[in-house]
């Protein structure tokens, strides 16, 4: 469960033994060839110096955890996907995970399980990134940065390429592996956009709980952006004013019946599920009021999945996929 701030303080007190146990050799720190040589990265809370060379990185945003399996880091443990389902590893980096040995870290609506990550020792921590794991990051960042130097990608870095160019250049100098991937995404970008044909008319994208309870996706962050590079004419739904962005992560906004009703006029919409594939197009369409959606009408609603939400660099790929499948 996760600690209290009182329960955390006392336990971030015991940091001086642990690295005085660490210093002196335990089975954590068997086959470490860590230098000594460190960085200094800049994020939104400030400088902060990292090691050059992390042995044991902690993850506490699954989303992030992709950018690092990719840039082949030590990876030692993460957060689940969501906290109200059964923690699996993606299937794009799973067999990195288990050859790392990764273990999930607890956490909730109260906040990460800060014991699970001490005794981890990690030597860093990565968090941030998009939605409420961004917020409980930042909520607890000085506790977090007790244990080991925390970097948090801001929620300023809304895309796949922005958040992986910052922790591949920025964080771990790997430029030249960012850019290799990155070229080879954007090369299979060129081919899907050759290949299918784009529909007339604006674009909404519409996101499920497993409530049924709706959320618009802001057109301006995340998976919108991938759809725009591809040709798509992306509504400019959020862009009105009429919505909030829903516990300041940064990209989506709850929709009432009434609203999707009104609004979603657009004749084209994809819709996916939160954290599962909580919902279809199938299933939507028993609803009276998404029935009479022009998109829905029409037979141009489409299913993507939970997945493409957040997307990493593994995933944007796979939806890349996706497109060229419904749309080919």
């Amino acid at each position: 469960m996760p600690l209290s701030r009182r329960h955390f303080t006392t336990a971030a007190l015991g940091l001086v033994g642990l690295a005085g146990c660490s210093a002196s050799g335990t089975a954590a720190d068997a086959g470490r060839t860590d230098t000594g040589a460190t960085r200094t990265v800049t994020t939104e809370q400030g400088s902060l110096t990292i090691p050059a060379d992390p042995q044991r990185i902690v993850v506490l945003n699954f989303a992030l955890a992709g950018y690092l399996f990719n840039l082949g880091l030590p990876v030692v443990g993460l957060t689940s996907e969501d906290f109200d389902h059964e923690p699996r590893f993606a299937p794009a980096w799973q067999a990195e995970a288990e050859a790392a040995g990764t273990s999930f870290i607890g956490w909730g609506t109260a906040g990460f399980d800060l014991e699970a990550v001490l005794a981890l020792e990690p030597d860093l921590i990565i968090g941030g990134g998009i939605g409420y794991p961004l917020s409980l990051a930042t909520k607890a960042y000085d506790q977090i940065s007790e244990i080991a130097p925390t970097v948090l990608v801001s929620g300023e870095l809304s895309t796949w390429e922005t958040q992986f160019a910052f922790l591949a250049e920025d964080v771990f100098d790997a430029k030249d592996t960012y850019d290799e991937l990155v070229q080879a995404y954007q090369d299979r970008l060129a081919t899907v956009r050759d290949a299918i044909t784009v529909p007339d008319g604006e674009t909404a994208f519409l996101c499920f709980t497993g409530d049924m309870t709706a959320y618009g996706l802001v057109e301006t962050v995340g998976l919108p952006l991938l759809f725009k590079d591809l040709g798509f004419q992306l509504a400019p739904i959020f862009a009105s004013g009429t919505y909030e962005v829903y516990g300041g992560g940064g990209d989506m906004f709850e929709m009432s019946t009434e609203q999707v009703g009104r609004d979603i006029t657009m004749p084209n919409v994809f819709g996916l599920g939160f954290n599962a594939d909580t919902v279809d197009v199938a299933t939507l369409m028993k609803n009276d009021v998404y029935a009479a959606l022009p998109a829905f009408e029409s037979g141009h609603a489409h299913d993507l999945p939970y997945w493409a939400l957040r997307g990493d660099y593994d995933e944007a790929l796979a939806t890349l996929d996706e497109v060229e499948r419904i749309f080919a």
